[in-house]
């Protein structure tokens, strides 16, 4: 299969993630004693894309991914991925934006005072 412009374009540690990926996949499957065609069926895809899968294919889609991941029992893991407890950049930067000191807003109006 052709790959796209884009998946050419992908930075390197992305590809390396994608195969880590797809070589972690098929040693879950191959420790759970799974045959391909079994994990194809239990995840709705065909042979072939399984392959693509544990080569660690950027073109197949995450849907894809989640499924075979879902099949191994661990697509619980998916919702940790983006987290924002583990995002220490987006913790440091949302730090620098809060304010060095607070006020307490002065009353307007005609009870003020003045």
């Amino acid at each position: 299969m052709k790959a796209s412009r884009s998946q050419l374009a992908l930075p390197f540690g992305v590809r390396r993630a994608l195969r880590k990926l797809g070589m972690d996949v098929s040693a879950a499957r191959r420790r759970r004693r799974i045959p391909v065609a079994l994990m194809a069926e239990r995840a709705f895809i065909s042979r072939t894309t399984l392959a693509r899968v544990e080569k660690g294919d950027a073109g197949v889609s995450m849907g894809i991914y989640a499924s075979v991941l879902f099949v191994l029992g661990m697509a619980d893991r998916l919702g940790d991925v983006a987290d924002a407890a583990r995002d220490p950049v987006g913790l440091a930067l949302e730090e620098e934006r809060l304010p060095r000191r607070i006020r307490t807003p002065r009353a307007s109006g005609p009870d003020r005072g003045t």
